[in-house]
């Protein structure tokens, strides 16, 4: 944890989110461990945008040699909720409600994503986001993806 504070509810649920994002993007605040076993990392925060890189590991194959579904699906779940997440307010929190993952290119093991997530809409009760996977090398299109979040008042 390299000296960052552990995960604590009470102390999510007591920041706005995007005060909570950006001290876990400093290493104030231990990211989720979801986040190192996908290789993923939050490398930029502003509010109702985030941007999220991803480097699958061989780990993250499926049958055919290329990257699984799963882990584009984590990668922009992470992204599109983060996205909502830097709107939520102090004693609030979210929760996905639904996401949608399109993948339209295959990406290898060892292949530098980045997730690029925006709100498209917040209100009182939920959030709308939108993201696209872009290889960092190629700036090809990997995969497409959007979510609807419900925001809880009192976390």
């Amino acid at each position: 944890m390299n000296g960052a504070l552990p995960f604590d509810r009470d102390r999510l649920i007591a920041m706005p989110g995007l005060d909570y994002l950006r001290a876990t993007m400093d290493g104030r605040i231990a990211t989720p461990p979801i986040w190192g076993l996908m290789g993923l990392d939050l490398v930029q925060v502003d509010p109702g945008a985030v941007v999220f890189r991803g480097t699958p590991g061989p780990e993250h194959g499926n049958a055919t040699g290329t990257v699984h579904g799963g882990w584009y699906g984590t990668l922009l779940d992470a992204a599109l909720g983060c996205a909502v997440m830097t709107e939520v307010p102090a004693s609030a929190n979210h929760a996905t409600l639904e996401y949608k993952v399109n993948i339209t290119r295959v990406a290898r093991a060892g292949q530098v994503l980045e997730a690029r997530a925006h709100v498209q809409h917040h209100g009182r009760r939920t959030g709308v986001a939108v993201a696209e996977v872009r290889g960092v090398e190629d700036g090809k299109l990997y995969a497409t993806g959007s979510t609807t979040c419900i925001v809880l008042e009192g976390g």
